[in-house]
């Protein structure tokens, strides 16, 4: 019985944590970009591993107190630990990320592209109308992760969540 309770509250646990918008593209959760690692118990605390995006991302501090205080919230005491190795990568963006980002009109990260993203330029499809007739027009869109791009088919300007 006790294990059955302890596991039932680990479970709450991660959907509390798992639940927090990622502030800076609040379309989706620190879970669906994976950088939420895991929810633990220990000794009747929850521990909650967060790996940041990339190490000079601004909102980090503010996603892991968006953590604890949502564990705080659901009744439990929290402890955030930042985990750095491994790094972050956009591979660990789950499929539901991907389509969130791509409604909220970000064309998701080519998956898989890994270390070779950084010295060419992908293929990037526009999320307004799905063409691959897109063009980089900055390196930089509204924030550090993200390139800025427009579709010539339909000349819309998005932002590409950029592969790491």
């Amino acid at each position: 019985m006790v294990a059955a309770v302890h596991s039932l509250d680990a479970a709450r646990a991660w959907k509390a944590a798992a639940a927090v918008p990622d502030p800076e593209v609040p379309c989706v959760t620190v879970a669906d970009l994976g950088i939420l690692r895991s929810v633990r118990l220990e000794n009747g605390v929850a521990v909650a591993e967060v790996t940041p995006t990339y190490s000079g991302c601004p909102a980090v501090l503010a996603i892991e107190l968006a953590v604890e205080t949502a564990l705080l919230d659901a009744g439990f005491e929290a402890r955030i630990e930042r985990v750095i190795s491994p790094a972050w990568t956009t591979d660990w963006i789950t499929p539901e990320g991907r389509e969130k980002l791509r409604a909220y009109g970000i064309a998701p990260p080519v998956a898989g592209s890994g270390k070779g993203a950084l010295f060419t330029d992908p293929i990037v499809a526009c999320p307004q109308c799905g063409s691959s007739d897109t063009a980089k027009l900055s390196e930089f869109g509204s924030t550090a992760c993200k390139a800025q791009y427009q579709c010539r088919a339909c000349a819309e300007p998005f932002d590409y969540f950029k592969c790491i």
